[in-house]
């Protein structure tokens, strides 16, 4: 029987949970969260769109523990507090760790041999701070950024160029963050590159808007934070592991001599599959680009190296 577990019933952990239930790939999606009788009426009004969308597998709420997510072959952690206007993702650092390494205990627990996908912000450091956490192999543990980012991207600039988003390739490296990196040289419009087509003036643009891309839905929405595309992201790389698909994807993974940087959680290209991360492909990027990616690199070991006082204290 086949089993992921979301954790979090919010906007985003429900949206991911139906959108994974859609795929019709597993058995079963349980859905966890504090709130009691959240996650149970929110999983029974999902059960009851099986009929009118076609798909069988089961959503499954539980608010009573974890008991429910046992045996999961992959875990998205969702829980934690969004961001609010004018709030930093590193403001969310020292609340957002003890909810992260609680559950992280609970899933491991129950869930030896999982793949555990972390979406809770700020992304890096709590994908890090879970790893440390859970003991897993590094391979199991990743974080859901860059594919995000990407589609951030691609939409931004299908929109400069007016054409239609699946004719736009984009990506982004790097943090989920401020050192965010991406990537025009790996990016096409239409099947030419960007960089043929696009003026440094709208590059600049395109590349500042991505990186602003969270922040900008949250000013909007004043209240919580993005979680349409963030699900979507997040649903497609469970389907590249419950699938083992073999498909590459900008992800928050464990960087140990590629691209020059070592031991730590950085935004690569990474081949997911079945127990996470099979590989870090080098793509040939440019030496500007290769210089960025390793300053953010830096830039995140040292955010990360808040993450063992975070765990020895938890």
């Amino acid at each position: 029987m086949s089993k992921v577990t979301v954790v979090g019933a919010g906007k985003y952990g429900s949206t991911t949970a139906q959108r994974v239930a859609e795929m019709d790939i597993v058995d079963t999606v349980v859905m966890t969260d504090i709130v009691e009788g959240l996650p149970e009426g929110l999983a029974l009004d999902m059960n009851q769109s099986r009929p009118l969308e076609g798909f069988e597998t089961e959503i499954v709420g539980s608010s009573s523990g974890y008991k429910e997510t046992e045996g999961s072959d992959v875990v998205v952690i969702t829980a934690g507090l969004p961001r609010k206007p004018g709030m930093s993702r590193m403001d969310l650092l020292e609340t957002n760790a003890k909810i992260v390494g609680a559950v992280t205990k609970e899933i491991v627990a129950y869930s030896p041999d999982t793949v555990i996908v972390v979406v809770s912000n700020p992304l890096d450091e709590m994908t890090a701070l879970c790893r440390e956490v859970s003991g897993l192999d590094h391979a199991r543990v990743i974080g859901q950024a860059g594919m995000l980012d990407s589609a951030r991207f691609a939409t931004f600039i299908a929109w400069e160029f007016g054409v239609p988003a699946a004719r736009v390739e984009a990506l982004t490296l790097g943090s989920h963050g401020d050192t965010m990196v991406p990537v025009p040289s790996m990016c096409t419009v239409d099947g030419r590159p960007l960089l043929d087509v696009a003026t440094p003036e709208q590059l600049d643009r395109l590349v500042q808007r991505t990186r602003d891309g969270g922040a900008e839905v949250v000013g909007l929405l004043k209240t919580g934070s993005a979680y349409y595309a963030p699900s979507s992201a997040a649903a497609a790389m469970v389907r590249a592991v419950v699938e083992d698909t073999d498909t590459v994807m900008p992800v928050c993974a464990w960087v140990n001599g590629e691209y020059g940087i070592e031991g730590v959680y950085l935004g690569v290209p990474a081949r997911i599959g079945v127990g996470g991360v099979k590989a870090i492909e080098q793509y040939a990027i440019s030496d500007t680009e290769l210089e960025d990616l390793r300053e953010a690199a830096e830039a995140v070991r040292v955010k990360q190296a808040d993450v063992a006082q975070l765990v020895a204290g938890l």
